[in-house]
């Protein structure tokens, strides 16, 4: 039943509330309508993360720093694993610009609707403006990472280290996209299987840490055992991975085929994901 809100001087309904009835009802002139939420999620994501921290967004160089130093250690000494005859801190930070915006685009959309249960609860606006906030909002923290590189990267190259841009360097903002969403898809199926079942959330951590190890972050593809090689090839991340360190640095291997495979599994992924958020979001407060 439908309900209606009419205004008796003009004559004509000014509001209408009605239930959504189709399989995909994604409400893109809502997202529209409400990209001042969307402004203001993004403002407080940014500002909020190190408000009460005493080095604040230092912390933004500080991380990043910090985990290439441990992986140069671990990965780089330890373990002795090829890096393609890239400089060991460029090629970890490399991979750490990366999985660090997919890592974080990913915790957030799975955690979507139990970390706003109360917000949801009492007020309607378009559900999927938080995870987009959160893509948004990230991209500044990708921003630092990505000066952090390109500083490291004009220093080997001014000291002459054998490294190779390429045009495909224009693919970055593309390949971002692709990240950024399949991070979110892969999150917004997760956060609906978590409004019903709560144990998962206690796999999530580990299976992301898990996750990285088959993502080429700390190792190029080209240093894969041939057993686990085509294993490796079919995580829709390594494509992408590959193609920024060939854009860059000339190592990794640029495959389009391997890209357009990429490309597909996210459009799948992100339609099942919008549909099965459309649905759960209609009744969750019941399970959450």
């Amino acid at each position: 039943m439908n309900i209606k809100d009419r205004n008796p001087e003009k004559k004509e309904w000014t509001i209408e509330i009605r239930p959504k009835k189709r399989l995909l009802d994604i409400d893109l002139k809502g997202l529209w309508l409400y990209r001042d939420l969307f402004y203001m999620y993004v403002k407080r994501d940014i500002i909020t993360v190190y408000k009460q921290t005493i080095l604040g967004p230092l912390w933004f160089l500080i991380q990043p720093i910090l985990t290439t130093i441990m992986y140069m250690f671990v990965f780089g000494g330890l373990a002795g694993i090829s890096t393609d005859g890239v400089p060991q801190s460029l090629f970890y930070m490399s991979g750490i610009l990366l999985w660090n915006y997919f890592n974080t685009v990913f915790m957030l959309s799975s955690n979507i609707f139990i970390a706003n249960a109360n917000i949801f609860g009492k007020v309607y606006f378009p559900r999927l403006v938080v995870p987009l906030s959160g893509i948004a909002s990230n991209l500044v923290k990708l921003g630092i990472h990505l000066c952090l590189f390109i500083v490291i990267y004009l220093y080997y190259y001014i000291q002459g280290a054998d490294l190779t841009i390429s045009w495909t360097v224009l693919l970055f903002p593309f390949l971002i996209f692709m990240i950024a969403f399949h991070a979110m898809s892969w999150g917004l199926i997760i956060s609906a299987l978590t409004t019903k079942y709560r144990d998962l959330t206690q796999l999530i951590s580990f299976g992301i840490q898990l996750f990285m190890y088959l993502t080429p972050v700390v190792y190029p593809l080209s240093a894969t055992p041939q057993k686990y090689y085509s294993f490796i090839s079919l995580n829709p991340l390594t494509p992408i991975f590959e193609t920024f360190r060939y854009s860059w640095m000339g190592s990794g291997a640029l495959d389009w085929g391997g890209l357009g495979y990429s490309f597909i599994i996210l459009l799948c992924s992100l339609f099942l994901s919008v549909v099965i958020f459309s649905r759960v979001e209609r009744n969750f407060m019941d399970t959450v």
